[in-house]
């Protein structure tokens, strides 16, 4: 290996590929922070109204499906009727019968 060898200028459109590469490992290494503190902040805050520990049901109703809403909760029975309940009071606030398939 000679000395002057090691002093060949680099070409103009190496430097610039090498500079390409160089911002597009920095943008993806940036993007990818971005989208973990994003998924960390989202998974992170409980946004979540806490439900009452006991639900009292109607007499001879079982419980086959639940749902919630921002200030309701609804529970559907094995009889096709749906029961929507007040979320901080727990009241009964609706009952809905639901027609059968022929």
């Amino acid at each position: 290996m000679d000395h002057n060898d090691s002093q060949i200028a680099e070409p103009a459109n190496l430097r610039f590929l090498r500079r390409l590469v160089t911002i597009l490992t920095a943008t993806m290494i940036f993007g990818l922070l971005a989208i973990f503190t994003l998924l960390v902040m989202r998974f992170s805050t409980d946004n979540s109204t806490p439900l009452p520990d006991r639900l009292t049901l109607p007499d001879g109703t079982t419980a086959t499906a639940f749902t919630q809403g921002d200030d309701w909760y609804a529970i559907v029975t094995t009889d096709n009727t749906i029961l929507i309940f007040d979320r901080t009071t727990g009241n009964l606030r609706q009952t809905m019968q639901i027609e059968p398939r022929p």
